[in-house]
């Protein structure tokens, strides 16, 4: 959006929620449990990559050559993959942030926490441009994924579902912020970055009368 946070209230905007960083994993885990269409769609991925990884492990387990040791290993190394993706993750919100006019973006972590943030500062975003941002990664990674699932043997095919069991699992805090937005999908809701102070900012447009009049 081409408005500025301080832009915000002269054009009818009204704060309705403040996130705290250090708070993120309980808000997401309210939304998670809202029953929206991201969420759904979250859980359901979730399921189906499940099940694939129960039929893989038990393909064939009447077989002679069947090692369930092996099988595990080769499905570990695909939960061990998941975390070096961790950056290239970041990376691609980054990049989707760029996409839709964002010039200050950083990165924040808590170790402790297990979280991960791509932020762009003072940059304000609608529902459609955060869909962007949320959902690069998840779509491409699972894209390029999806892609190497057929073309690998077997046992890789554990990595590959390991990795995409993983990943999809991580991307649990995207999926949580696009259920606080399709859970206000009739409220046009507006949301930025503070850096500085590691909160991200919630709007809602009540009063669209002071943007028509400023066009």
């Amino acid at each position: 959006m081409k408005i500025k946070p301080e832009e915000l209230s002269e054009n009818g905007y009204v704060l309705i929620d403040s996130l705290g960083h250090k708070e993120l994993v309980p808000f997401i885990q309210t939304y998670m449990k809202k029953r929206t269409r991201y969420s759904v769609i979250y859980y359901l991925c979730n399921i189906i990559v499940f099940g694939l990884a129960g039929y893989y492990f038990i393909e064939g387990y009447r077989l002679p050559e069947y090692s369930f040791g092996s099988r595990f290993t080769y499905f570990s190394y695909g939960l061990a993959f998941a975390l070096v993706l961790l950056p290239l993750h970041e990376y691609i919100h980054v990049l989707a942030y760029k996409s839709q006019g964002a010039t200050q973006t950083s990165y924040d972590a808590n170790l402790k926490k297990f979280y991960f943030m791509a932020l762009a500062d003072k940059f304000v975003v609608n529902k459609k441009e955060f869909e962007v941002v949320a959902l690069a990664p998840f779509l491409i990674i699972t894209a390029i994924l999806t892609v190497l699932f057929f073309i690998t043997n077997s046992n890789w095919t554990l990595t590959i579902i390991g990795t995409l069991l993983a990943h999809t699992a991580m991307c649990s805090g995207d999926f949580g912020l696009l259920s606080y937005f399709e859970f206000h999908k009739n409220r046009q809701v507006v949301t930025y970055d503070d850096v500085e102070n590691k909160i991200s900012y919630f709007f809602e447009q009540i009063d669209e009368t002071k943007t028509t009049q400023q066009k």
